[in-house]
């Protein structure tokens, strides 16, 4: 097949990667833009699968077999509060994929006859030009090492990202001495890499290499608290990007370095939009290490004697005579699989006149659009969906707010208390709102450990229990009003 023709349709996937990115910015055309991206990425395999000289396809179709029932498998079982478990399990696949091609290349070159572990400790003979004459040699055997590297730490970070969002893995332990024993393990990795680009004949370095990395992707993220898996979970699909970028040049392939890109890049622009909203610095987050704990917060002195509870029949009674209502969602409605429930809510708000709609903060849940993914799932519409930057300067003029398990992005302290651990950090200003009420198990504090001031205001109200149970309750009552 010509080559022209095979870059003119890799262009036109490439395009379509690029427009699917752009589609999935807004909730409304984020279906679409899937769909443009999976038909791009369809394309292109095929064109690639037709112009190569295939030895055996029997591998190709079982290996598309196989992971088409278990993708299938897992969309149709895997509910969607579970999803930040299932991209983050999607982010390590991609990194052991491209983890595998570099390897593959690698060894592929050397065609070691290794009968033993011994054997392939042996240095070989290679040519001068084994991996390709000057610098296109360099290049390869620099985008194999990188590969390798960021493959791996890809991988088994996003192993340990899955099981903390799991509850497998509930503690949180790192090297010695933090943020430096990551740093050595680093700095380990490149010495393996660059002794690997100085004599690509020794396989142990190679395989130093792969276990350096794979140690610092465990300890990468082991560190951080599950709660902090937003930003973690950006930053380790960047890291599959890339991975997939550095594979693609060393498969000469122009799509795989387009779409690898496309991914990384916007995958870092992701990350450092969930460093801003969370307070984040990006270096402590790429050595795994998340913002101090500062001074302890006594929650007694901030709420003793201050905090009002309500039942879920008098919240009903204040949602009567409400004009406006946001509902802020958070990792507790999330947990209580509240969504459809909520929804039923607003119906019943909306069917008396009353206008409701969703103040979402980018990191609320566990995932970047961990709140978008399971209102559009209870089929709220995309246009009641409103950004942080959008729905504050209406809280003001807001009746009630229904905080729904959100904590720290409505805790006050973020914007008043400085010095406090979360201060500087965007949050929802629903405090501004006449009335609040917050659906909560208990007065217990957020990821950052901070009481939140917002539910000792005065008109505050704290409903207790499942979430799910609280808002079916109020639906009932204000259907019965």
């Amino acid at each position: 097949m010509s080559s022209s023709i095979v870059n003119l349709v890799y262009l036109f996937a490439g395009v379509l990667f690029i427009l699917g990115i752009k589609g999935l910015t807004k909730p409304a055309t984020a279906v679409r833009g899937n769909m443009l991206s999976a038909t791009g990425m369809l394309i292109a395999v095929v064109i690639t699968l037709l112009n190569s000289e295939i030895v055996n396809f029997t591998y190709i179709i079982a290996g598309v077999l196989f992971g088409g029932v278990v993708g299938a498998f897992m969309a149709l079982r895997i509910q969607m509060t579970s999803m930040p478990q299932m991209v983050a399990l999607l982010n390590g696949f991609g990194g052991g994929a491209s983890l595998t091609i570099a390897s593959a290349e690698y060894f592929s070159v050397l065609n070691i006859d290794a009968h033993t572990f011994a054997d392939l400790l042996q240095p070989v003979a290679l040519g001068a030009d084994a991996f390709g004459t000057g610098a296109e040699g360099q290049v390869t055997l620099v985008s194999i090492g990188l590969t390798i590297l960021i493959g791996a730490v890809t991988l088994t970070g996003s192993l340990v990202a899955f099981a903390k969002l799991q509850g497998l893995v509930k503690k949180n332990f790192g090297l010695p001495g933090g943020p430096i024993g990551n740093g050595l393990l680093l700095i380990g990795g490149l010495v393996a890499l660059g002794c690997m680009i100085a004599n690509p004949s020794q396989a142990v370095t190679v395989l130093a290499l792969i276990a350096l990395a794979l140690l610092l992707g465990l300890f990468l993220v082991l560190p951080i608290g599950g709660a902090d898996m937003p930003v973690v979970i950006a930053l380790l699909n960047s890291y599959s990007g890339l991975a997939a970028a550095l594979a693609g040049f060393i498969l000469g392939n122009t799509v795989l370095i387009v779409a690898g890109s496309l991914v990384g890049t916007s995958g870092l622009i992701l990350t450092k939009i969930m460093c801003v909203a969370m307070n984040r610095s990006l270096g402590n987050v790429l050595f795994g290490k998340m913002a101090a704990a500062g001074e302890a917060v006594d929650a007694d002195e901030i709420y003793a004697g201050k905090v009002t509870s309500a039942q879920p029949d008098e919240v009903a009674m204040m949602l009567e005579v409400a004009k406006r209502v946001v509902i802020v969602p958070g990792y507790g409605m999330a947990m209580a699989q509240a969504q459809h429930a909520v929804r039923e809510l607003a119906d019943s708000m909306e069917s008396k006149g009353i206008e409701v709609e969703y103040g979402i903060h980018p990191v609320a849940g566990r995932m970047p659009g961990h709140m978008n993914v399971l209102l559009a799932e209870a089929e709220v519409p995309y246009d009641n969906l409103v950004e942080m930057d959008r729905i504050n300067p209406t809280f003001e003029d807001t009746d009630v707010v229904i905080v729904i398990g959100a904590n720290d992005v409505t805790n006050p302290m973020a914007r008043d208390a400085e010095g406090s651990p979360i201060y500087g950090m965007p949050i929802l200003n629903v405090d501004k709102a006449k009335n609040v009420v917050v659906i909560k198990r208990s007065l217990s504090p957020g990821f950052a450990g901070l009481p939140n001031p917002l539910f000792a205001m005065d008109h505050t109200l704290m409903v207790y229990g499942d979430g799910k149970k609280a808002v079916l309750e109020m639906t009932t009552a204000l259907n019965q009003s």
